[in-house]
């Protein structure tokens, strides 16, 4: 048997997917580190687990090395470790590091978690990604704003979910930005050109470095967009023809880009813009699985588990990649007002044009409080053979359904 231990600071829903596919795979016995108590696992997932340590900071080295000693007494020696949150990636290459464990080390780990480490990385290799540049102050702010021009995008270097991210049209909006979060040499800013063009995610997934499989998807809008534009209900589509000429650009510079990153064996999430020229730029790549839902919408597309997939990837290197039959997309519906869900419209329409699409959802209730996220209040998933019929669905459940707050 294979000890593992997945490191889960709280028991999100999706996260627990990730947790559930681990503790099922066969000859493993998966130990769980969390700051949530065991108590919050939901019966049938506490069963699966052989072991538990709950501990203060679950995103510290030190304390999950204190968990992993724990669980160690009652198991044995660790075999691997695991975790899907983008602020673990680094603490977990370090960890790897220290116990000399199989995984993404910490200087891998680094190169995707700091996004200005990351462009300067691609920018060595050649490879395309925004003109950018990590200010400690805000003369280095001021300068890079002159040199580039405007609009600019500001954003946290290690940030993750676009949280943090705006947009700023010009040099008083660029002060007060940073006003707000003032950049020093330890905590600085990273700004970027603003890139125009069709926004696009490439997840993969990589044996020893070699891409073996990929999707693709277009947003619309732009994360970036929606994050600015609180009532924007916004879709995801994930076409059947991931083959087309219209992304070969990103089918070309995904493999050098993943490879000068060092993602070795594992899943990967990366954000990409079709300029109108044509070319592409990189904008971000995460060394984990996607959020926003991504995860069951590339299962639903390719029809398998890419939750399970994902652990037997990371326990046992193994993954075996098959076809691609169905188009899916998936629209988010996001309140309108302030405050709590008050009533949802549209839904019985929907059900009664697209029901047979829809795959999975889930919709907003009455009472519940506004997520403030770009994921907004609920989603609906559907899929078929057909992009065009999917797109076309998306289409509609964005312009006639309204979640409204108040």
């Amino acid at each position: 048997m294979a000890n593992v231990i997945f490191v889960a600071p709280f028991f999100l829903e999706t996260t627990l997917r990730f947790v559930d596919a681990a503790a099922s795979l066969a000859g493993v016995r998966l130990g769980l580190i969390s700051q949530d108590p065991l108590e919050k696992l939901p019966p049938g997932l506490r069963s699966k687990l052989a072991a538990h340590a709950r501990v203060e900071d679950s995103l510290d080295p030190d304390s999950i090395l204190d968990g992993i000693g724990q669980i160690e007494a009652s198991l044995g020696s660790v075999e691997r470790l695991l975790g899907t949150l983008e602020e673990l990636q680094v603490p977990l290459g370090e960890l790897r590091d220290r116990l000399d464990l199989p995984g993404m080390r910490a200087e891998a780990a680094a190169n995707f978690r700091d996004k200005a480490r990351m462009k300067t990385v691609l920018q060595n290799h050649g490879l395309p990604c925004a003109r950018h540049r990590l200010a400690g102050d805000l003369e280095e702010a001021l300068t890079f704003s002159r040199e580039t021009g405007f609009p600019l995008v500001v954003k946290p270097p290690a940030g993750s979910g676009a949280r943090g991210t705006g947009r700023v049209e010009s040099e008083p909006e660029l002060l007060e930005a940073l006003r707000l979060m003032p950049p020093t040499p330890e905590r600085p800013a990273l700004l970027e050109e603003f890139i125009v063009g069709e926004e696009h995610s490439f997840d993969s997934i990589c044996l020893d470095g070699r891409i073996v499989w990929y999707s693709v998807s277009d947003y619309s809008p732009g994360p970036l967009e929606v994050l600015q534009e609180p009532w924007i209900q916004w879709t995801v589509l994930l076409p059947r023809d991931i083959d087309a000429p219209r992304y070969e650009g990103i089918r070309v510079v995904a493999q050098p880009a993943l490879q000068a990153l060092g993602i070795g064996t594992g899943l990967s999430h990366m954000e990409w813009f079709h300029r109108p020229d044509r070319s592409v730029a990189i904008s971000e790549v995460g060394a984990r699985p996607p959020g926003a839902q991504f995860t069951s919408l590339i299962s639903w597309a390719n029809d398998f588990d890419l939750y399970s997939a994902w652990a037997d990837l990371s326990v046992y290197d193994r993954f075996e990649p098959g076809p691609h039959p169905f188009a899916a997309g998936a629209a988010y519906l996001r309140g309108q007002g302030r405050g709590r869900v008050q009533a949802v419209r549209g839904l019985e329409e929907i059900q009664r044009e697209l029901g047979r699409l829809v795959v999975e959802a889930r919709l907003p209730r009455e009472g519940q409080p506004a997520s403030g996220t770009y994921e907004g209040e609920g989603f609906i998933i559907l899929r078929h053979p057909d992009t065009a019929v999917v797109e076309e669905g998306l289409a509609r459940i964005v312009s006639r359904v309204r979640v409204e707050l108040g």
